[in-house]
């Protein structure tokens, strides 16, 4: 684990419990057995798009999947402009809850501050299905692609990708200059799987909703988490259109 960057905190976590759910990693068994828990990291960055944010969400919620939630403070201005809500440290559960839309009561979702390098996400033994980002700034692409590490969120990135593990960034910056497409071909050969935030219509999209579910399916997709979002292709010409 990478603690060599701090804010001051002294490396701790936020405000209160920050867990909904069930256990934690921490520690394991008291055989030193690791604990069944194995969530998706998801980093949301400052980049315009919290609709998609919002939706990659409640599909890995609807699924039954563990979420570790990463909200940068670029992330927060964001969501206040987009939405006008907020998400704050000692009450993130309760405003996470209201901006998605779903009771997190029995959800499996877990916290960390974006300037806390002593999460568990910043570690490699930290047992993760993988890394989303969604959306994901240039500046956030970058970092991870460098493995800079100058938040949780790029240190989450580096982390799953040097594991192996499913990486997902979805940058939403247009048009991208010459640096952003660097970075961006830097992390998929790495491993990472980019997934630009470009909705497509041929699923009979009706409204922002149909049209927001479509790309979060396609990150879902990504990651290999089964979900219900979007009408799949099936090679019959206005099947979509007819069917809305």
């Amino acid at each position: 684990m990478d603690t060599t960057q701090s804010d001051g905190s002294g490396g701790r976590p936020a405000e209160g419990p920050s867990r909904s759910g069930s256990p934690s990693q921490s520690g394991g068994g008291s055989d030193g057995a690791p604990d069944p828990r194995v969530p998706w990291v998801v980093g949301i960055t400052g980049a315009s798009g919290s609709l998609y944010a919002a939706a990659v969400l409640r599909g890995l919620i609807d699924a039954g999947e563990p979420v570790d939630l990463i909200v940068s403070k670029a992330a927060r201005l964001t969501l206040i402009d987009e939405t006008g809500r907020s998400v704050r440290d000692a009450h993130w559960k309760d405003d996470v809850s209201a901006w998605i839309g779903r009771e997190l009561a029995h959800a499996d979702v877990e916290y960390w501050r974006a300037d806390d390098f002593a999460a568990g996400p910043s570690s490699g033994s930290y047992r993760a299905k993988g890394f989303i980002a969604v959306p994901a700034t240039a500046a956030a692409c970058a970092g991870i692609a460098l493995g800079l590490s100058k938040d949780l969120i790029q240190r989450a990135g580096e982390v799953n990708l040097k594991e192996r593990r499913p990486v997902v960034v979805v940058p939403r910056e247009t048009p991208a200059s010459r640096s952003h497409l660097q970075h961006l071909l830097e992390l998929h050969d790495a491993g990472a799987v980019v997934v630009p935030a470009t909705p497509a219509f041929y699923a009979g999209s009706r409204d922002l909703d149909q049209v927001v579910d479509f790309l979060a399916g396609r990150i879902l997709d990504a990651a290999g988490v089964e979900h219900g979002l979007y009408r799949r292709w099936k090679g019959d010409l206005g099947a979509a259109r007819d069917d809305a």
